[in-house]
């Protein structure tokens, strides 16, 4: 028995014996049986109204894990990546600007949506990151809804902004919300799905009830690919489309560069070969600060989004490479309202799944299965992407980022964050701010008594334990490194300019 064993090893490259095929089968099967079972067990702790909510949610939740069961192997077979055709990728200079008496046509057929689902977490704060105060004491929110006011009342429009909150941002945010009642702006909310973690060992769910508040750890928002089941479901596409809206502008609400561009809803509105766009994608040009950015590719005549958990691993480098793939996915992305009803009737929206692995407080090893919202572009017809400018992806996932947007580099225009005329260059400098003392927002505020002169600032590397003054000025290439023990404190109007400032203060010329 074991000769024969050691035997099939050795044809390793032939089928996979019919014995191991069928207990993985069985195996799966089982699993898929196991997890009905508890999710009607869950079901059955839910009350009143929040019953029929989680058979929803459930049923969602359900066919995505049937469909991790059952997948295998790359979404993506490499050598099927076809190269990109010239007319894939639009050239946003060559976009034609609207007249006037348009604007208000196109903008009355509008609407804005933020994925407003995340927690400020990362950044060291408590409740939804849209909170988080980045400019003039204002905050995303604050921003984002000064933008829409500014279109609305410039334009003599309505443009609804429809934030998709989860579970974790939902009461925050609609307590916030309270305070923009007298402005010109309809702001509407619904909630993402709520799904339950599921323990990597056994793969059942960890909530044994429903009653999410209470074990807020055993529950996760499915990422912002949930966004089109969950937008009809809470009845909002079917208002819209009943209003006459067509089109959906879709952008994360830390991505201050987000706005609403009338010449991109120029091209949607009236297109050069009168064929609507269903869907489009904005792209910028990746620099090696954005390798692992998702990119677009051609694959099977359509256009898609290829997310780095989509490559295999011998092909990462080459996924990397600013040459091969120029642009990346700032999911800034325009949709056609009716093109998603269509989609979801039909049930032909196929996104890939990415598993997440999380290991909780209380040290399970679990696992959530999510999608992503710009993943959905191979199920639309005429998909197109837009190569914008830099400025118009602006996101803050870090303090390195809020330093930014908080600069000199930035003049604040009616909610928009508008790159400073004085600064020579249009490209962003790269900031890396060690992560032991300035990862978290309070830390952060606390080392810089203003914020430096940024404007002619290549590059700055920061580490160790380092506070600035006032009116300190940053230019061309400039590494601060407090070495252990050490500290470094810059003193008010400190100019430096391409140098390196060691842990013993020496100041050096490179």
């Amino acid at each position: 028995m074991m000769l024969q064993i050691d035997d099939k090893k050795t044809r390793g490259h032939q089928r996979m014996p019919s014995g191991t095929q069928e207990f993985r089968e069985r195996t799966k099967r089982d699993a898929q049986t196991e997890m009905l079972k508890e999710l009607e067990r869950l079901e059955n702790t839910a009350v009143g109204a929040n019953k029929e909510l989680f058979h929803r949610q459930f049923a969602g939740f359900a066919e995505l894990f049937h469909r991790f069961l059952q997948e295998e192997g790359p979404s993506v077979l490499w050598e099927r990546i076809e190269k990109l055709p010239e007319s894939a990728v639009r050239d946003y200079n060559t976009l034609v600007e609207p007249s006037n008496e348009e604007v208000k046509a196109m903008l009355d057929k509008l609407i804005v949506v933020k994925l407003n689902g995340g927690l400020g977490t990362s950044m060291g704060c408590h409740g939804p990151k849209s909170i988080i105060e980045v400019r003039n004491e204002l905050t995303f929110l604050d921003l984002t809804v000064q933008q829409i006011e500014y279109l609305n009342k410039t334009y003599n429009t309505n443009v609804p902004l429809v934030l998709m909150n989860s579970f974790n941002t939902d009461r925050d945010t609609q307590k916030i919300i309270r305070k923009y009642k007298g402005l010109n702006v309809e702001i509407v909310t619904f909630n993402q799905s709520c799904y339950p973690r599921i323990n990597r060992d056994s793969l059942l769910p960890i909530a044994t009830h429903c009653n999410v508040d209470e074990a807020i750890d055993a529950w996760y928002p499915p990422g912002h690919g949930d966004f089109y089941e969950s937008f009809q479901n809470s009845g909002l596409l079917k208002r819209f489309l009943n209003e006459g809206r067509e089109y959906c502008f879709i952008s994360n609400i830390d991505n201050l560069g987000a706005t609403v561009d009338l010449n991109i809803l120029n091209l949607l509105m009236h297109p050069d070969n009168n064929q609507c766009p269903e869907f489009v994608m904005e792209v910028t040009d990746k620099t090696r600060a954005d390798v692992k950015g998702g990119t677009l590719i051609q694959y099977d005549n359509k256009l898609r989004l290829l997310e780095i958990a989509q490559v295999p691993k011998e092909h990462v480098d080459e996924f990397k490479s600013v040459k091969k793939f120029k642009f990346f996915n700032t999911n800034n992305l325009w949709i056609k309202l009716s093109a998603i009803q269509r989609v979801l009737d039909e049930k032909s929206l196929n996104l890939e799944i990415i598993v997440n692995n999380k290991v909780l407080e209380s040290g399970i090893n679990a696992i959530q299965l999510e999608t992503a919202v710009g993943a959905a572009m191979k199920s639309f017809d005429g998909g197109l992407g837009i190569n914008v400018p830099r400025s118009r992806f602006l996101p803050v996932k870090k303090t390195s980022d809020l330093m930014l947007v908080t600069s000199n580099l930035y003049n604040l225009k009616n909610g928009s964050l508008v790159m400073s005329p004085q600064r020579m260059f249009p490209t962003t400098p790269l900031i890396k701010l060690g992560d032991n003392h300035f990862s978290k927002v309070k830390d952060f505020l606390s080392r810089f008594a203003t914020i430096p002169d940024l404007l002619e600032l290549d590059h700055l590397t920061v580490s160790g334990d380092v506070t600035f003054g006032r009116g300190v000025s940053l230019k061309g290439t400039v590494i601060i490194i407090a070495n252990h023990g050490h500290r470094i404190d810059l003193p008010s109007g400190t100019i430096l300019e391409n140098k390196i400032v060691s842990g013993n203060l020496r100041i050096l010329d490179h």
